[in-house]
């Protein structure tokens, strides 16, 4: 095998060198530099990916005017960031605050029963006996472990300082989507001829493969936590629950890693149906029992092909997203590694295929 010296003349080989090294540096400091803004573009992809089809169709509805469909689509992505987003958010902050704060104290406690229970008819007082011991015995528990639960408290308060940065990420984000949204088929383009260098006989296959896994998890999964979400918190507010917004948080987390909502909302149900009037119980446990179902009527409205993502792939999308890009990251980081799985195995069954199909 020749080697590059004898295809080269000694000096050719080293200009190459420089050049190479030269191309690796610039590469090196363009990422350096673009790093800080790679969440915010991703974000702004995916939107412009989910949303397009309502570009599209607002687009037609103003009689073809992309850049007005543009305008108005952005405003409303706004609105909805900078209000019900932004209160949910909010609320949720001062919940992590609080437990911060009672962590780095040594004052975390479970809670004890209240009076009324003991006056439940047959369970009653068995229950508030049972629920009092309990309590007992974990805020004992809680006790001894809290010294090995502060140092958590400086990790969720410095997760709670930069959720404001988080915040006017999603605002460039939303605003850098209005401004792709009338290049959407110039930029589907792109992306088909970067695939075909990649790979040439798929890259339309893979291009709308990659559109539609956008879609399923942006719509199916990150939207309709949200919504949730949304709704879950409006109910907690309402009944009064503490820290109404941390809870609104865990159901959207709980909804988007596909484990469900139940886990937060049955005990918030419970301690509604404890601190309320039976017509204000009731109201509330129909309310937050919709909201707790939603999500079977919501994802087959909008999710056009099953989702095939494993759910400790969107698991660890979650986890490693909110890890490296903060709150930003909590959404970027499923879509992102569920776009990474779906192209993969695609590309396994396709080598697969090709070489079951080579004669033997």
């Amino acid at each position: 095998m020749k080697t590059l010296r004898q295809y080269l003349p000694g000096d050719d080989v080293i200009q190459l060198v420089i050049r190479l090294g030269l191309l690796a540096f610039l590469i090196y400091w363009t990422f350096v530099l673009i790093r800080p803004f790679v969440p915010i573009l991703a974000w702004s992809i995916v939107l412009t990916v989910a949303l397009y089809p309502v570009f599209n169709l607002l687009s037609r509805l103003l009689g073809g005017r992309p850049r007005l469909a543009a305008v108005i689509l952005t405003f409303i992505n706004l609105g909805i960031v900078i209000g019900p987003a932004t209160w949910l958010g909010l609320s949720a902050l001062d919940g992590v605050k609080q437990f911060a704060g009672n962590l780095a104290a040594g004052n975390l406690v479970a809670p004890s029963p209240p009076e009324s229970v003991n006056n439940w008819p047959l369970i009653g007082p068995s229950l508030y006996e049972f629920w009092n011991q309990a309590s007992s015995n974990i805020r004992a528990a809680l006790r001894e472990v809290a010294p090995y639960l502060k140092p958590l408290a400086g990790v969720l308060l410095a997760f709670a300082g930069n959720a404001g940065v988080g915040m006017l990420k999603f605002l460039l984000a939303v605003a850098l989507a209005g401004f792709l949204f009338p290049y959407g088929s110039q930029l589907a383009e792109a992306g088909k001829s970067f695939l075909y260098r990649i790979v040439p006989e798929q890259s339309e296959h893979f291009l709308e493969l990659a559109g539609a896994t956008i879609r399923a998890v942006s719509q199916g999964v990150i939207g309709v936590a949200i919504i949730q979400a949304l709704l879950a918190g409006i109910g907690f507010k309402l009944g009064d629950i503490p820290s109404a917004g941390l809870l609104a948080i865990a159901v959207m987390i709980l909804s988007i890693v596909q484990v469900g909502a139940a886990i937060v909302l049955v005990p918030a149900i419970i301690w509604i149906w404890m601190d309320k009037d039976f017509t204000t119980a009731l109201l509330l446990t129909v309310f937050l029992g919709f909201v707790g179902i939603i999500d079977n009527i919501l994802k087959p409205l909008v999710m056009r092909r099953g989702l095939t993502t494993p759910t400790l792939v969107i698991f660890v999308g979650v986890i490693g997203g909110t890890l490296a890009h903060g709150i930003i990251g909590l959404f970027i980081g499923p879509i992102i590694l569920s776009l990474t799985w779906e192209l993969t195995v695609a590309w396994i069954r396709r080598d697969r295929a090709g070489t079951a199909s080579l004669p033997s």
